[in-house]
């Protein structure tokens, strides 16, 4: 299948507009603690300045990760299966998806999902060009909202979604169920789940990874305000806000803020919004589990565990999960 840069199709079905993100971020700033959904995070300088924090000294999930999935990716694509379709949700760079794609021959089709299209078309080239021999369909759409997988170009066996990282933890628990749920419906009898879960450790670990010592974390976060001012005509001053991450012990998560450093008011899509000096828009949840929380929310959903490969301090782990029926 000839799938170079200049036949390779994307599929653009739900990317938000600039109508939903200006109504999401206007109901998110009048709340008396205001936030907007940590999706709204990944534009295409979002997306890049991530992948930058996935290299810091100080963010462990992702080198950790790698390591677990090179350690044991034989283990997973047996897990995986013979002519599957595989599904990646919030592709990024696909660095990961890499590890799984040398050590497979045989996809129906790869379908890597993100939201942000152009960094997915992207990662999607390079993808194509890498691996000619697999069927890649890229999809931009927001995988938390409905939204229909292509028919691959020969039958596939299964679906599989593959969901790495720890992005689940951006989810609070209800939602996290209702994703999970929404996993097992899409993949079906049959399907299956590869995914990413963050572990339960030292919250000065925890700190650390979100407070990175070279910036990049506090440039992604305030680089929200960025895509408010050009995308909603609002007025940040991004001087005047700082990143703020902070373990809330109760919830058993990592918050991202950022706070405003002095009282002052910001206009947005033309309304204005208050902020008091020490006031914070909360920009994203990033929950920890231990293996029974996973194994407990996974089987609410419709899930169950069948395999765990962790690292060797517990940090994280990369679980696959089937549909129970």
């Amino acid at each position: 299948m000839d799938t170079t840069a200049e036949t390779l199709p994307l599929l653009d079905q739900s990317t938000p507009s600039t109508d939903s993100f200006r109504a999401t971020a206007l109901e998110g700033l009048q709340k008396s603690q205001k936030e907007i959904p940590s999706k709204f995070l990944y534009d295409e300088r979002g997306s890049k300045l991530f992948d930058a924090i996935c290299e810091t000294d100080d963010y462990y999930p992702t080198r950790t990760e790698i390591g677990i999935m090179k350690q044991h990716v034989e283990e997973m694509v047996e897990a995986l299966g013979p002519r599957v379709l595989l599904a990646e949700y919030g592709s990024g760079s696909s660095l990961k998806t890499r590890i799984l794609l040398d050590h497979v021959d045989d996809l129906a089709l790869y379908v890597p999902i993100d939201i942000s299209r152009a960094h997915l078309a992207e990662s999607a080239e390079v993808i194509a060009e890498r691996y000619p021999h697999i069927p890649v369909q890229p999809l931009c759409a927001d995988y938390t909202e409905a939204f229909d997988l292509p028919e691959p170009p020969r039958p596939a066996s299964r679906t599989v979604v593959y969901y790495p990282g720890s992005t689940l933890g951006n989810f609070q628990p209800d939602d996290a169920r209702r994703f999970l749920t929404g996993i097992a419906d899409t993949v079906g009898a049959d399907g299956g789940l590869l995914i990413g879960v963050d572990l339960r450790k030292d919250v000065d670990v925890l700190r650390a990874a979100y407070n990175d010592s070279e910036g990049v974390t506090a440039a992604f976060n305030k680089n929200l305000l960025r895509r408010m001012n050009r995308e909603l005509d609002a007025t940040f001053d991004l001087d005047q806000f700082e990143h703020e991450a902070v373990w809330n012990e109760d919830a058993g998560c990592i918050e991202m803020h950022l706070r405003s450093r002095g009282n002052q008011t910001v206009t947005v899509a033309g309304e204005p919004i208050a902020f008091a000096e020490g006031e914070t828009i909360r920009t994203e949840y990033s929950y920890k589990y231990t293996l029974d929380d996973f194994e407990a929310l996974a089987a609410e959903a419709g899930l169950g565990v069948e395999e765990v490969w962790t690292d060797d301090r517990s940090y994280f782990s990369v679980q696959y999960c089937s549909r129970v029926d």
